[in-house]
């Protein structure tokens, strides 16, 4: 549903409703949640219930657990790798800056796949994408502000973190050619799982209070939530639509961290975060063009 003719701005802002929602809901869980777990612990644990979870909706597909056989075991090792240490970054980061600086940073992730997909998958690198790197630099500065306020970890963490995104986004895209959602989600949530016990392993694993419980179950389920919505807006938009609705997410989560952590409202995370989406835009409108463009001239 990508044509215009067939796009439901309205269902797909439903959608992406439920998408900004389940990121508010994985940041706070991720924050509370860090008062006992560190991240491996966290991962582990957030990996276990979406296992459970995706195995069930596999289990009533039309072709159940056959589905789940690959022929990309390396790629999809590769893929959980990058979006391990992605996902680790960015809960370190919930629980270390606030909340609207993080997922500002976050923002860039469409910038480094426009960056990286040249060397990854062969794609040309246009002007387009190289004044939306550009513009996304010039966003992370007014963001971070260097020099003015002193740069912390979770800066670090959070543009690492859209780096790992970046890289899993691409890695994806390399394995939607041969195998299904359900089949790269099954193996997301199996081998992270395998991940975070292990590196949580040599310190011990920490079992979670009961009064943890509501909030590894809610980080768990907007995991998958998130990105479900997320794709589903995209199926009833385009890109161009659907990026600026997800530029909501930036003042609501701005306005929680207010209301429950009190965080500062800081206009430099707003107008950062609005250069950095400028830069994805322009990249989205740019694709978009040449798509229409080699559509025409065949």
């Amino acid at each position: 549903m990508s044509s215009s003719s067939s796009s439901s701005p309205m269902t797909a802002a439903m959608w992406m409703g439920g998408a900004i929602l389940s990121f508010a809901s994985m940041a706070i869980s991720g924050r509370e949640i860090q008062a006992e777990l560190d991240t491996f612990e966290l991962m582990a644990y957030r990996s276990v219930i979406g296992f459970v979870l995706i195995c069930v909706v596999i289990s009533f597909s039309k072709r159940g657990f056959s589905q789940v056989k690959t022929q990309k075991a390396g790629l999809h090792i590769l893929r959980n790798v990058f979006h391990f240490t992605g996902q680790n970054l960015w809960f370190y980061g919930v629980a270390v800056i606030p909340l609207a600086q993080l997922v500002a940073l976050e923002f860039t992730n469409p910038i480094w796949v426009a960056l990286l997909a040249p060397l990854l998958l062969g794609e040309r690198m246009t002007r387009a994408r190289a004044v939306g790197a550009l513009l996304g630099f010039i966003g992370v500065l007014i963001v971070a502000r260097p020099g003015v306020a002193p740069l912390e970890a979770g800066h670090f963490a959070g543009l690492g973190a859209a780096v790992g995104f970046a890289l899993n986004t691409l890695f994806t895209k390399k394995l939607m050619r041969t195998d299904t959602t359900l089949c790269v989600i099954f193996w997301m949530t199996a081998s992270q799982t395998v991940m975070g016990f292990a590196l949580a392993a040599p310190g011990g694993v920490t079992m979670f209070s009961a009064a943890l419980v509501p909030w590894i179950v809610v980080v768990g389920i907007a995991g998958l939530t998130a990105h479900y919505c997320l794709t589903s807006a995209l199926s009833h938009a385009p890109a161009s639509v659907v990026a600026p609705m997800e530029f909501l997410r930036l003042p609501f989560i701005a306005v929680l961290g207010m209301l429950i952590y009190g965080e500062p409202l800081e206009l430099t995370v707003f107008l950062g975060g609005a250069v950095i989406l400028a830069g994805n835009l322009l990249n989205v409108n740019a694709e978009r063009r040449a798509a229409r463009a080699a559509a025409t001239s065949v």
